[in-house]
């Protein structure tokens, strides 16, 4: 790697004061996992911990973009818990413990700042930004070429990452399949895959079987990739698809709470006074658009 020999750098601080602190938390999450520790927290599992993940990193967003700062430690805080969460699990299991995880975390840092920690006493170059990010990138490329040294030969979609947004994702696959000709060839083909699907998502719920629940979620998971190639047919973005029908449905509840005399107010009503409140809703311009169709 070209770059300028340099004196030995300094080691990296000790942690200091902080540890404390974390030390705690990992101890907290380990009483909370161990025997008669919480009864909710030692029942909860890799699967049924995801979403609560994926919430808490939008959390984080959201503070961040509101400047919420008090709310941004606490936020992060919410989404350590779910990193010592997931180290606790497997700990148990005898996968690897937080201390693996920091380890490996510190060892990728220092092998992808090969500009700030020298390899073999030799610093990289790296003026700007831009250039950090291409030895990052050749760094990366370099790991996964190793790690899948003798391994079977890769799948066209591995490059897609799995640690994105799920209908995001779905889009990303779909468009990856339809470069081979492997897709449907119009919308309609679409439109008429996505009543197959809510027909067939209609039939495993109306059986009402809590052993077979796992065949719901895996029907409403087909409806929902085929909706999200619907999107991509119709070169819609389902991110901002659903954040304006969120939006929306944000819009017309508080309407209901408005004209009802608030939340509470609404529990009250009957299902045909909620409805009408609804429709009223409806009728009212939302703010970010001049005109609203009605769904």
């Amino acid at each position: 790697m070209a770059g300028v020999e340099t004196a030995q750098t300094q080691p990296p601080a000790e942690a200091g004061p902080v540890a404390d602190p974390l030390a705690e938390a990992i101890s907290i999450m380990a009483r909370l996992r161990g025997p008669g520790g919480c009864p909710w927290d030692r029942e909860q599992t890799f699967d049924s911990i995801k979403r609560h993940t994926l919430e808490e990193t939008y959390e984080v967003f959201d503070a961040i973009e509101r400047r919420d700062w008090p709310g941004l430690k606490d936020e992060l805080g919410d989404l350590l818990l779910q990193v010592l969460f997931y180290a606790q699990m497997a700990a148990e299991a005898g996968h690897f413990d937080i201390e693996d995880v920091a380890a490996n975390l510190n060892a990728k840092l220092v092998r992808r700042h090969p500009h700030i920690f020298p390899v073999e006493g030799v610093l990289a170059e790296a003026a700007d930004a831009g250039a950090v990010l291409r030895n990052w990138e050749q760094i990366k490329r370099a790991e996964k070429s190793e790690a899948a040294a003798g391994k079977a030969a890769a799948s066209a979609l591995d490059d897609i990452p799995r640690a994105m947004p799920a209908m995001l994702e779905a889009g990303k696959l779909g468009a990856r399949a339809a470069k081979v000709g492997f897709d449907w060839p119009d919308s309609e083909g679409l439109f008429a895959k996505l009543r197959e699907e809510f027909v067939e998502l209609e039939a495993e719920a109306a059986k009402a079987d809590p052993f077979q629940h796992n065949l719901v979620e895996e029907e409403l998971g087909d409806l929902l990739f085929t909706a999200a190639n619907l999107a991509r047919h119709l070169k819609v973005d389902t991110e901002s698809a659903l954040r304006a029908a969120n939006a929306k449905f944000r819009h017309r509840f508080a309407a209901m709470e408005g004209t009802a005399g608030g939340y509470d107010a609404l529990a009250a009503l009957s299902p045909q006074e909620l409805d009408a409140l609804w429709n009223r809703a409806k009728l009212e311009p939302h703010p970010s658009t001049q005109s609203e169709s009605k769904a």
